[in-house]
């Protein structure tokens, strides 16, 4: 069963199409992640999924229905612009609004979710006391305490640093582990890899991937080698069957052209340099990305 269905969904704002004809089911009690450039259509599909903003056409259904007052009881919503009562203390807003979701046994949940996300010091200050990573955790835990069957997450990690991520993440997975589905949209194509059981990629509003990683990533052949070479990306220039290199300082990933052969490739840069790692691989998400919706996707579309 799907927890989520978008049936041919349409969203315009006077001339522009800010969603295209999007169908996308959700299975329940996945991972399931948007990714997309800044104005491709995540936003707005987040938003029509919760009743904020209505499609001009086509169908949203939630748990198999429409979505109704009822429903959204049973649904947690993080969205992109976070807001909370800034003159309220952290664990009174909590529990208040954990029972607007008819939430049960908050107190003590709330109590369970400060101390894990390191807030419990923080329990009686007041939100505007707080610092910008601290009010993003406060802000997953109000969209996560009364325990919803569907959680949505409008990028949770953005300006988290690597231990509040590593936080979030674990909060994520044992929301799953608890049956809820996860919907979160997210930049970060490594988080996306390792977390989601299924990606979403929507560019200038129409669905342009969907699947797993393994499925996406089956669309492509193995045409990336990644390497680390003794003296960098100056030596990996012009190689013959290498149509880019992508120079990650201490790693660079070589995108290798059809008829080319790896293993010659190999042997031209060992006549150049000494090679501390070489793997063939498919294409990361990153640059699976990059090719949709980077510069040399639009100088193609412009061509």
């Amino acid at each position: 069963m799907n927890a989520i269905e978008l049936k041919n969904i349409t969203k315009i704002f006077g001339k522009y199409k800010a969603v295209d004809s999007l169908t996308l089911g959700v299975p329940k009690g996945s991972v399931y992640g948007f990714i997309g450039p800044n104005g491709s259509g995540k936003t707005t599909t987040l938003r029509m999924i919760m009743n904020i903003l209505y499609p001009d056409s086509g169908e949203i259904l939630v748990f198999g229905e429409p979505l109704k007052t009822a429903t959204c009881d049973n649904i947690g919503y993080m969205p992109e612009e976070r807001g909370l009562y800034k003159r309220m203390k952290v664990k009174d807003l909590l529990v208040f609004l954990g029972e607007l979701k008819n939430g049960k046994n908050i107190k003590s949940k709330v109590d369970r979710w400060l101390e894990r996300l390191d807030l419990s010091d923080w329990a009686n200050k007041k939100i505007e006391t707080l610092s910008k990573g601290m009010s993003q955790k406060v802000q997953f835990i109000a969209t996560i305490v009364s325990e919803p069957e569907l959680v949505i997450l409008d990028e949770p990690f953005t300006g988290l640093d690597p231990v509040n991520t590593e936080i979030i993440k674990d909060g994520i997975l044992e929301l799953q582990k608890q049956d809820a589905t996860v919907v979160f949209s997210t930049h970060d194509m490594s988080m996306a890899e390792k977390m989601c059981d299924f990606i979403f990629m929507i560019f200038k509003g129409k669905k342009v991937l969907d699947g797993t990683l393994a499925s996406i990533q089956d669309k492509y052949a193995n045409d990336t080698i990644r390497v680390r070479v003794m003296d960098g990306a100056a030596v990996l220039q012009n190689l013959e069957g290498v149509e880019k290199v992508n120079d990650y300082g201490q790693l660079q990933e070589l995108r290798v052209s059809a008829d080319a052969d790896p293993h010659q490739i190999l042997k031209t840069i060992l006549e150049r340099t000494r090679i501390r790692s070489f793997d063939i691989v498919k294409p990361s998400l990153n640059d699976i990305f990059i090719r949709i919706a980077g510069p040399e996707a639009r100088e193609v579309q412009h061509a």
